[in-house]
């Protein structure tokens, strides 16, 4: 069994990110230690997921209770769903010294990590990543929330886990699909911070879960995103920082507040954000109308959609945008990509620019 570890520096609170094939053993064998030691501890996963991976479910369970989300996908993070999660850890007598372990995507890791960080006030958790997309950004950096009907992770709380374990091997059932959900996430974050490896997607595509190329690249994207939240934890800087994550997320996550959750794959959703964004950049000289080209050339060669599938209203889309968490003073906050292989955050962006790159990739007045 082969790892290689990418540890997230925070002092006290770092803790080691291990990426490769078979660290699903290592994340079962420090839950028999904490078992072992009389510590209660629980696993959330989703019916999906579940299914996908039973066997190692059906391990998990036999050192503790598991429950799954009532569905798969956003819908499943919700206050009601919160609060049944809230309701098994007191039900399973989990206390200040337990754990728990979360087995699944982005939407189980955000709504097991705020259930962690909001019950007795914090207990460790442990991600255990199942999706591209989780292993690449959502399993690092301890952001954790439910959405809102207003829009999308409007609560929630930062909250590091105490490790987090990327099997390769678990990807072997994701769903194509999802698979390329999860590159629009590994390709955002070649143009936010290393040309290079924008490059190597350029060139590999599409990618799938047995490319040998895969490890190293997951490796690079938590490399990068190690590397913000060390420097800007709670995205607290005024200019940069871990803002720059968000990259095509300000339009992604309105699109899919306004076509409903579950509508677009999160990742496909950042995919149309993105190049809505590329163009963006481009009409305010922050790259070049051939930079944003690629960005959609690449982003199409692994297999994830560049505008919206049918038209989306404007006006709500403009609302979930000043709802989104970016803004500051009244301002909306656009991430902005500076050629490739660079970020930069802007709050004087004219509306209408931002309409026009909405109106391009399929939204309506």
């Amino acid at each position: 069994m082969s790892a290689e570890t990418v540890t997230v520096e925070l002092g006290q609170r770092s803790y080691p990110v291990r990426i490769g094939a078979g660290m699903r053993q290592e994340a079962l064998a420090v839950a028999e230690r904490r078992v072992i030691a009389g510590q209660k501890c629980v696993a959330i996963t989703s019916p999906g997921v579940a299914a996908a991976q039973s066997g190692f479910a059906a391990e998990l369970a036999r050192l503790m209770p598991v429950l799954a989300t009532a569905s798969d996908g956003e819908t499943a993070k919700s206050a009601a769903e919160l609060a049944r999660v809230w309701d098994f850890l007191a039900a399973n007598g989990v206390a200040r010294d337990g754990a728990v372990f979360a087995l699944g995507g982005g939407v189980v890791g955000d709504l097991a990590g705020f259930a962690a960080a909001s019950y007795q006030r914090g207990v460790d958790f442990y991600q255990v990543p199942t999706t591209l997309l989780a292993m690449v950004d959502s399993s690092v950096g301890g952001k954790t929330g439910i959405n809102l009907a207003a829009g999308k992770n409007l609560v929630g709380n930062f909250h590091q886990p105490t490790a987090v374990f990327a099997d390769t091997d678990l990807l072997a059932t994701l769903p194509p699909r999802e698979f390329a959900a999860g590159m629009a996430e590994v390709i955002k974050h070649g143009i936010i911070a290393d040309a290079d490896l924008f490059g190597l997607l350029e060139q590999n595509s599409p990618l799938a879960w047995n490319h040998p190329l895969l490890p190293r690249i997951i490796r690079r994207c938590v490399e990068i995103k190690a590397a913000v939240v060390a420097g800007d934890e709670r995205e607290t800087n005024a200019q940069g920082g871990r803002a720059l994550l968000n990259l095509g997320h300000t339009f992604g996550h309105a699109i899919e507040a306004t076509a409903g959750y579950g509508t677009y794959l999160h990742g496909e959703a950042v995919a149309i954000g993105l190049v809505m964004a590329a163009r963006l950049s481009a009409e305010l000289k922050h790259c070049t109308a051939a930079q944003a080209e690629q960005v959609e050339a690449t982003l199409k060669s692994h297999a994830l959609p560049t505008v919206l599938r049918a038209p989306l209203p404007l006006e709500p889309m403009l609302a979930a945008m000043r709802r989104d968490k970016k803004v500051r003073g009244g301002k909306l906050r656009f991430v902005l990509q500076d050629g490739i292989g660079a970020a930069c955050t802007a709050d004087t962006v004219p509306e209408e620019a931002a309409i026009r790159a909405l109106m391009a990739g399929g939204a309506v007045r």
